[in-house]
């Protein structure tokens, strides 16, 4: 019976120690959609991703950490715009997961790419915490 109980043991252990090292991972997954490369600045490193190549930051520390991104345009272009989230901060604490997506469109002449991000953090209040009320 002894022996039983340790066998579980070690299998209980070992499932829960899987699961918190995979939890407290932050990723962060960028992919480029739009029809020419990007580039990204990110904790003083330089991050290319080609025209439908998609790249995966791992090992992210915990903390706040600006970006920036530039981007080609064609060459035929007459103009070019950047909207949505092209620069920012991203927040990461452990168990993170950050997707950047880059799209752009071509028309007229006119080139213009679009980034968004979305984190799996919840940003909703806790309206249950209030340092000056009862």
């Amino acid at each position: 019976m002894k022996k039983i109980f340790i066998y579980f043991s070690i299998i209980l252990s070992s499932a829960i120690l899987m699961n918190c090292a995979e939890d407290g991972a932050a990723i962060i997954k960028i992919s480029n959609m739009a029809s020419h490369a990007i580039v990204i600045s990110f904790r003083g490193e330089i991050i290319n991703v080609a025209s439908g190549e998609t790249a995966e930051l791992t090992d992210l520390e915990k903390g706040e950490f600006e970006y920036e991104t530039a981007y080609e345009v064609p060459a035929n272009a007459t103009s070019a715009a950047a909207e949505g989230e092209m620069a920012g901060t991203f927040v990461i604490n452990a168990g993170t997961k950050i997707n950047v997506v880059y799209t752009s469109t071509f028309l007229d002449g006119g080139y213009t790419i679009y980034a968004s991000v979305t984190t799996s953090d919840d940003l909703t209040p806790d309206e249950d915490l209030n340092p000056i009320g009862p």
